[in-house]
Parts: structure tokens; sequence; C-alpha cells
């Protein structure tokens, strides 16, 4: 009996000797969640080592990128200023930001141990709250026409869930569904913030408004109203006739006053000074003055005030 208890008792003393000369990481908390502008503490936590002094590293691994948040004994890239190291090998960071969501890597090298390295590899989450959404909400619409109400966030992480109020009370994601909204028909995605309404009834009067939120909290955009309003169908009938007659009216007057030659242009009002064309039949024949007085000089005659006309004398027949 002895005899076998001997090599079972060897490979166990072998197996611990190989144990104890590894060194080994765990974590108490491999998935850390924390809100924007707090602190997280990563834990890395060294748990068999004979290294005295092992040689500690952290790095950040974001958008398949891998930098040095401690290296040399020092915090290192944009950590630098607002962490620090916990014991020998946790990393603990400060007003946390958006930006700092990634995987951090703590590795450890102990060289007097039989295993030299060991890593572990930590995933933080910084979770955002919503900022006031965007809501779009018509201000009217006839009854039995369609509407869309719109609410966006971009801000918040994880990305926020919607919900649509009318005078503070909470809407169905489908009024179907309740039979307080019977007289109303909309459908509502709280993933995307949308709400539509296929047909708008006069009961769906009323302030909206719209809230974003997510695990870091919520946000609401401002109330605005939506007025569901009839149509006057002869009220716009009897405009559009009232428009046609003015046309027509119009029309008429424009065709009267062209027809009465308002619209002719006048090329010349008062006398003309020109002479006058001869008619058939006459013959003009200069005076005595006229012969006498030579070309290039003129004459004045004793009725200098009166236009100088020429004699019409009827052709005669010798």
């Amino acid at each position: 009996m002895a005899l076998r208890r001997r090599p079972a008792l060897a490979l166990l003393l072998l197996l611990r000797g190989c144990l104890i000369g590894a060194v080994n990481l765990k974590s108490s908390n491999r998935n850390p969640v924390v809100q924007e502008f707090e602190s997280v503490e990563l834990s890395c936590i060294i748990t068999d080592s004979q290294t005295n002094d092992p040689r500690i590293e952290w790095k950040k691994i974001q958008d398949e990128q891998t930098t040095y948040v401690f290296f040399d004994n020092k915090i290192q890239g944009d950590l630098a200023g607002r962490a620090e190291l916990l014991g020998k090998t946790s990393l603990k960071i400060w007003n946390v930001t958006r930006t700092d969501s990634a995987l951090y890597r703590c590795e450890v090298v102990a060289r007097h141990d039989r295993k030299e390295i060991d890593e572990i590899v930590i995933e933080l989450t910084v979770q955002v709250k919503p900022v006031p959404p965007v809501c779009r909400v018509p201000r009217a619409v006839p009854v039995g026409k369609a509407a869309t109400l719109t609410c966006q966030e971009g801000e918040g992480y994880p990305r926020p869930h919607y919900s649509w109020y009318r005078n503070d009370v909470p809407l169905p994601t489908d009024s179907r569904a309740n039979p307080r909204f019977r007289n109303s028909s909309f459908l509502f995605n709280p993933d995307t913030g949308t709400l539509v309404f296929s047909a708008i009834h006069k009961e769906d009067s009323g302030q909206y408004y719209c809230i974003a939120s997510n695990d870091a909290g919520s946000a609401r955009c401002e109330e605005q109203d939506m007025e569901a309003y009839d149509l006057n169908i002869g009220g716009i009938i009897g405009g559009v006739l009232v428009v046609l007659t003015v046309l027509a009216l119009i029309t008429v007057g424009i065709c009267c006053a062209y027809r009465r030659g308002y619209f002719i242009n006048n090329k010349q009002n008062g006398e003309s000074y020109k002479n006058p064309g001869k008619p058939d039949g006459v013959n003009y024949i200069r005076t005595d003055d006229e012969v006498r007085q030579p070309r290039g000089c003129s004459v004045p005659s004793r009725e200098d005030d009166i236009p100088l006309r020429t004699k019409q004398v009827r052709r005669r027949d010798f």
C-alpha cells in the first residue's frame, strides 16, 4: 500500500510546484458598467506568483486599435491625470466619458515564475444620459387626414427608448390595444420615436410631448399643441367661385377697353408741322416773293408770326 501511494504523492507534489510557479490573474468584475462623469475600478488581481515585483501593463483596445494606458510605471494617453493604479495591478478611472467605453487588457509579466505571463480583458461600458429630444408635431391637421409625429435623440447610450404623451397621458404602441383610445387610429414605434396617425379624429387634439430614456436617465421635449379641424367644403367651393368670377370680370373689362381703342398707341398728339399731302387735282405754285428769294437766305416777312403757306391753285386745262 505504501508503494502504491508514493507515485501518487510525487505526482501531486509536482503539480503543486507547477501551479505555485505560475502567475495567475483574476477580476472581481470583467464587465463594469458606469454612468458618464462617475468613477470606476477595473479589477485585476494576481492570485499566484513567485515574483515580488512583476511588470504591470494596461492597454486599451478600441476601434481595432491598441494604445497604452499604463506603461513604464505611469499613466499614458488620454487617461493621464484622471487614472491611477490601485494596489499592484488594478486601475481606477475618475470622471469617465463616453470615449472611455472600450476593452482594457491587464498584462502581468513575472520573470521568476514558471509561467511568466498572464492577462485578462475587461470590457468597460459608459452609459450616457439622453439629452432633450427633438420633437416635431404638426400644429393643425384636417379631420380624416394622416399625420406623423417624430421624436429623435442622438446623445444617449445605450440607444434610448421613446414614449409619447397626450395631455400627460402615455400613449400605447397601438390605439386598438387600449379601449381608452378607441376613437383614435395610430401606431407608435418606441425604438424610433415615430407616432403615425392613419386618420386624425377630433379627439386627437391636445398637447403632445415625448420622453427619451435609457439606463442612465431620461429627458423630454417641450409640449406642442396639435389641433384637428373640420374642412369647410362649402366655403372652399364658394371661394373658388368668387375667384373665378373676378377673373371673368377682369377679362371682359380688358376686352371692352381694347375694342374702344384704349390700348391703341397714338404716335402724334396735337398739330403736325409737316406740309399736308397733295390732294388729287391740286398743284402748288410758289409766290413771287418765294421765287425772288435766293436759296439759303431767309427773308422776314411782315407776317412773321404767321406760318408761311403756299397758295393752292387748281389745275386748269389749256
